[in-house]
């Protein structure tokens, strides 16, 4: 379907946000029409050094397109249910994106190059089955620049250890607050000390969640509507992130850390992710701009990307007033009555149901056009 020769990317800001503060970007949407016209192979010479996807990205992607209906009309003639048809679709769509992205996975011996899949939504409370599918797509597609995304709620913290201690690597997704971080990281660290084959061949991001943290909050500070509280609009969601990205530094670090290391583990990079900009009062680039730093991933709607591309600037900032983080994010919003845990378990469940919303949606497009071959018969 596609070429896989590795062109050595341009100088562009995303480069630059690699190269000078070593963070790297990443695509946050795949669709066939890119790796069918070349589209993907561009964002790759641009600087893109891996891709995300998830439900609600399959679903623009499968209906908004007529290029997946040959492969589609084969499946259900071929007996395969619709349900079975969708991964069918997904999984020859990442491993394509696979092959483009493996020459770089190879270069930066593991670093980077690599395309997530994402469980089913109607698993994320259901441990169990998480795990199960989990390791089933991590067979299926059996490449090892995968990672097998796994929601962050309380019932994705164990199969996370279990996938770690497995040798399989994952992407944590709809993480939203300090707390449910902390319990990711240590699943991670926990599930290493457990794996005994090569710790050098398993990586994982966390996906910490920005702007919908900022629009969550911001509904509440409007409804509050002091000038105190509307002059903290916007600012919540990188404060945060910024948190984070300490905790990050402090779990990956000390002896415990140090004796994984030296068997050769790398860090579970902290990865932002919901970095598109939803309030136009706000700069396009605003949660680019906001989190550089090293040893992280942001992942990046595309057409944020063409505006970091066009007037983005490249400067460190996640570590930057640090303490004006803690203050905003400890004192301010508290004082307001703003409570960060009804925040996160807000955009949890939010979450959660808009993917499973994705996939039921995705899935009766299908039924349709499963009924539509039918009657063609």
């Amino acid at each position: 379907m596609v070429a896989t020769e590795q062109k050595v990317a341009t100088s562009t800001t995303l480069t630059e946000l690699y190269e000078k503060e070593g963070q790297s970007p990443w695509l946050d949407n795949l669709k066939r029409d890119w790796l069918q016209n070349g589209e993907l192979q561009k964002w790759i010479d641009n600087g893109v050094r891996g891709i995300t996807s998830n439900p609600t990205i399959f679903q623009k992607a499968i209906e908004g397109s007529n290029a997946y209906d040959e492969q589609f009309r084969k499946l259900i003639e071929g007996g395969l249910s619709v349900e079975e048809s969708y991964w069918e679709l997904v999984e020859d769509d990442i491993k394509e994106a696979l092959k483009l992205l493996r020459p770089l996975y190879d270069e930066s011996d593991g670093g980077d190059g690599y395309v997530s899949i994402e469980v089913g939504p109607e698993l994320a409370r259901d441990s169990e089955r998480t795990l199960a599918e989990a390791r089933k797509l991590h067979a299926v597609v059996g490449q090892p620049n995968l990672l097998v995304k796994v929601p962050a709620t309380q019932e994705g913290i164990e199969p996370i250890r279990v996938l770690t201690s497995e040798g399989i690597s994952v992407n944590v997704t709809l993480i939203f607050s300090l707390e449910r971080y902390e319990a990711v990281m240590e699943a991670y660290v926990s599930g290493l000390e457990q794996y005994e084959g090569d710790l050098s061949k398993v990586a994982s991001v966390a996906s910490f969640f920005i702007s919908r943290v900022d629009v969550e909050i911001d509904n509440r500070l409007d409804a509050i509507g002091t000038p105190q509280a509307l002059a903290l609009k916007g600012k919540a969601g990188i404060a945060q992130a910024k948190l984070a990205y300490e905790l990050f530094q402090r779990k990956f670090s000390g002896a415990r850390w140090e004796a994984l290391a030296a068997r050769g583990a790398r860090p579970q990079r902290p990865l932002w992710a919901s970095t598109g900009t939803k309030n136009k009062a706000y700069s396009d680039v605003l949660y680019i701009e906001g989190l550089v730093g090293p040893d992280s991933v942001n992942t990046i709607p595309d057409g944020t990307l063409t505006a970091f591309l066009d007037h983005g600037k490249v400067k460190r900032a996640i570590d930057v007033d640090v303490i004006g983080a803690k203050r905003l994010i400890f004192g301010q919003l508290d004082v307001l009555g703003i409570q960060l845990d009804d925040v996160s378990k807000v955009l949890e469940d939010e979450g959660v149901a808009s993917f499973q919303a994705s996939g039921t949606h995705v899935f009766g497009a299908l039924e349709a056009k499963a009924a539509l071959l039918k009657a063609e018969k």
